[in-house]
């Protein structure tokens, strides 16, 4: 996985699909290569984004307070990626977080294929906690970029800004990764457990998602409860740390970065505008709901910034148990307030 673009040979494998009524050619439909550009624009968008990962570590010790964290997490393996070889990382990521253990009836192997070759389209880059490194997407870095006409240098270092945070958190708290597989691994068991019937309810929640008949949550169309409370303590962990790196990437300097502010309006509106298909599949995809993290986790964030500080904030990298629960996400200061009393 060597820094590239979008190379027409990386995608032989997946144009030679007979039709579209095969697996794999729905998958391939699902990930179209994107517009590289000229090989100049293509070797100037790797070299930027390169650059700005390099600087992003600094710039997020300097907002967190995790310099220590910032320090290795600068150490990181940086690949700017096509949207083919973002899927196959992704693929190793899945591999290790969910094994043999994936489900064969609600959500099987074909089923993941197709969810990552969606996913590879839309997101701009990953931080992997397993396999310790940063991926960024650069064709659509470009794509979003172009559409939102922002400026590219700005808007570059901005995402750099995100997923470095997230190495910097695994970094400041490197009991995190684990903790996180166990609870998937937990939820997978369960899931395999009590799957009997849930293809079935998969597919009355979709048929009700697309009649616009139902509002309904998948993962309470297809969770228990005890399954909806672990999903819960793992949603509640995404959204701090997702709420974490966008006030991060938000607090850098106007003087370091001129455009932020144009960039978080522009982009929060490109977030909430989907449409048609892919509204749908959003919700079935759990984006939906990962953009309520991103909103969830902020405000918690901001409000225990607003009370305690980065310093204070940072607690929550010390172990499991400091932790916000889905509860304290709502109501920081149910977790302020529980943090300082094993503090003192």
């Amino acid at each position: 996985m060597r820094s590239s673009l979008p190379s027409r040979s990386l995608l032989t494998s997946v144009e030679v699909m007979t039709s579209l009524s095969s697996p794999t050619a729905l998958i391939a439909a699902l990930t179209p290569a994107g517009d590289p550009g000229s090989k100049a624009q293509a070797r100037a968008v790797v070299d930027v984004l390169r650059r700005s990962a390099a600087q992003a570590p600094a710039e997020v010790g300097r907002i967190t307070g995790l310099h220590r964290a910032a320090e290795k997490a600068a150490n990181v393996p940086v690949y700017v990626v096509d949207r083919p070889r973002f899927q196959a990382a992704n693929r190793e990521l899945f591999d290790v977080m969910i094994g043999e253990s994936m489900p064969q009836v609600s959500m099987g192997r074909l089923d993941l294929g197709a969810a990552l070759a969606f996913l590879s389209t839309k997101v701009l880059g990953q931080y992997d906690p397993f396999h310790k490194r940063l991926l960024l997407v650069a064709p659509n870095v470009l794509k979003v970029e172009k559409e939102l006409n922002l400026d590219a240098m700005d808007f570059r270092l901005w995402v750099c800004l995100h997923e470095t945070t997230h190495a910097v958190q695994f970094a400041a708290a490197p009991w995190l990764a684990e903790h996180l597989h166990k609870l998937t691994g937990t939820l997978l068991g369960d899931l395999e457990e009590h799957s009997e019937g849930s293809a079935q309810r998969f597919v009355a929640w979709l048929n009700q998602a697309l009649r616009g008949d139902d509002d309904t949550p998948i993962t309470e169309a297809l969770l228990d409860e005890a399954m909806q409370e672990t999903m819960a303590e793992v949603s509640a962990i995404m959204a701090l740390l997702e709420g974490h790196a966008d006030v991060v990437m938000d607090a850098i300097s106007p003087a370091r970065l001129p455009s932020v502010r144009r960039i978080r309006a522009a982009f929060d509106k490109r977030r909430m505008s989907p449409t048609g298909l892919e509204k749908v599949l959003r919700r079935g995809l759990g984006i939906e709901d990962k953009l309520a993290q991103y909103r969830d986790g902020a405000a918690f964030v901001r409000a225990v910034v607003e009370q305690v500080g980065h310093a204070g904030l940072n607690r929550v990298f010390e172990s499991a148990e400091m932790l916000p629960s889905a509860a304290e996400i709502r109501e920081p200061e149910r977790w302020v307030e529980r943090t300082a009393a094993r503090e003192a």
